[in-house]
């Protein structure tokens, strides 16, 4: 079809051992639930009516230009190693390099089986499509390194589960799909040649100032950690920190059973499937260390004397809990009004945050009411909290940008769990107001004036689990 994106797909170019070649299923009746606008013009893609959006990002046709694929990787689920995964239901079908001089994948997901489907069916029901497309875009707006939603489609078929269930497809852009589990694939079957080839990718498409493997490692052990302290800054819990879902760029991505929690409490886990509490809140920063020792451990085979690189892996893995501690100490600093918090400063961001586990404290609402003067009210036993205050303002005092600070780093709204799963049960009788409404405020999460999606649920619309997408 003519239907112009102005591809350049270097991945593609890569051996056929990096990938599947293949087009996506046609769906039977494929209809455009939602396309963002913004970022098609960012990517460059022309103007066209919904029904041929429809098409294109359904995998009923394939735009000119497109070199489908689908991409091969391993990875460590819950910290087994998993030898051969790869994309089980999505089709990459190119890269665009925009006009800010980065280069994106864009990628369906659910658009039918694979080489690596594993026995599933590789679509993907309406549900996790639209979790997805709110959450990714809300980490967007919230200055979160995330994947992006760019359309949203309606295949006309049924998907089944547990139950029959509309189907759909998600157009997710990435700045890419690389993945440790993308490394650890060709490193746990000894293929050098093809380490070496996809290390030197990576360098040249992430991290050109990079020097070798290792420079490789220590950039993107910077990058996770940079975004895990922005993932604990607003409550968010990925669900699944497999290293198959941890991005070489330090992008988030994979929205499965991720949640964002609402009282605060350390040890908070929303997956269905962690029954040991391995990505809890809490321990996303002790897994990304994991995950970033699996990485080293690939690089290393590159060295045909690894000595002194096993001595140079070592420090940058070993240094990244302190660099996620001043990462942590940034944002949580900022959300109290201090622009550059020192160590000493995480007795009083720790103690503040023991309060609200202490008294249930509303994660969100607490730090945008400390923002706008009224946080007493976030808590049971008020004179604790006016304890605190007394230190926190004698703190702040110097600060002549506090309220600003805190403003800018503290969201009036999130997309709560008990309202993603109303708007999708709603959109799966035929409603896509709530899809519509929740996508708004989401994406102006500092000023939307939306009062009754900022609050928490109430004892009766909890959603204490989330679970897998496919």
């Amino acid at each position: 079809m003519t239907f112009p994106i102005p591809f350049d797909n270097s991945y593609a170019r890569l051996p056929r051992s990096f990938f599947s070649q293949l087009s996506p299923t046609p769906p039977r009746s494929p209809e455009l639930l939602h396309y963002n606008q913004e970022l098609g013009d960012l990517l460059g893609i022309p103007a066209a009516p919904d029904a041929q959006y429809a098409a294109v990002f359904g995998g009923a046709a394939l735009p000119d230009g497109s070199t489908p694929i689908a991409q091969l990787y391993a990875g460590h689920q819950f910290g087994s190693y998993n030898p051969q995964l790869g994309d089980g239901r999505a089709v990459l079908l190119g890269e665009v390099v925009c006009d800010d001089g980065v280069r994106r994948d864009i990628q369906l997901k659910g658009s039918g089986p694979t080489p690596y489907s594993r026995m599933g069916d590789g679509r993907a029901w309406l549900g996790p499509v639209l979790r997805e497309y709110i959450v990714s875009e809300a980490m967007h707006a919230l200055g979160i390194p995330t994947t992006r939603a760019l359309a949203a489609v309606l295949t006309g078929e049924q998907v089944l589960r547990e139950t029959a269930l509309p189907g759909a497809v998600l157009t997710r852009v990435a700045q890419s799909h690389l993945r440790v589990g993308t490394f650890e694939v060709f490193a746990h079957r000894g293929q050098k040649g093809e380490l070496k080839r996809l290390t030197d990718y990576a360098i040249d498409r992430h991290f050109p100032e990079a020097d070798g493997p290792m420079g490789l490692l220590r950039e993107v052990c910077r990058a996770q950690a940079e975004l895990i302290a922005a993932w604990m800054s607003v409550g968010f819990i990925h669900g699944v920190m497999n290293t198959d879902n941890c991005t070489i760029c330090g992008e988030t991505i994979d929205y499965g059973p991720c949640a964002f929690m609402d009282e605060y409490h350390a040890d908070t886990v929303f997956s269905s499937i962690d029954q040991t509490a391995r990505y809890a809140y809490s321990n996303q920063p002790r897994i990304i260390v994991w995950n970033m020792a699996q990485l080293a451990t690939c690089l290393l085979q590159l060295y045909e004397e690894p000595g002194t690189a096993v001595e140079e892996a070592t420090e940058i893995v070993h240094a990244m809990p302190e660099q996620i501690d001043t990462a942590w100490r940034k944002r949580f600093g900022a959300k109290l009004g201090i622009c550059d918090p020192t160590p000493q400063d995480a007795e009083l961001i720790e103690t503040l945050l023991a309060l609200m586990q202490q008294q249930g404290a509303d994660f969100t609402n607490t730090f945008d009411a400390l923002a706008r003067g009224d946080a007493r009210d976030q808590f049971t036993d008020r004179e604790a909290f006016d304890a605190w205050s007394v230190k926190w303002r004698a703190r702040i005092a110097d600060e002549t940008s506090a309220q600003t600070t805190m403003q800018a780093a503290s969201p009036r709204v999130i997309p709560r769990n008990h309202r993603i799963e109303e708007m999708i049960a709603a959109a799966v009788g035929g409603d896509y107001q709530p899809f519509t409404r929740l996508l708004a405020a989401t994406t102006s999460p500092y000023t939307t004036q939306d009062t009754e999606l900022m609050r928490p649920p109430t004892q009766s619309q909890r959603v204490p689990a989330t679970f897998c997408g496919t």
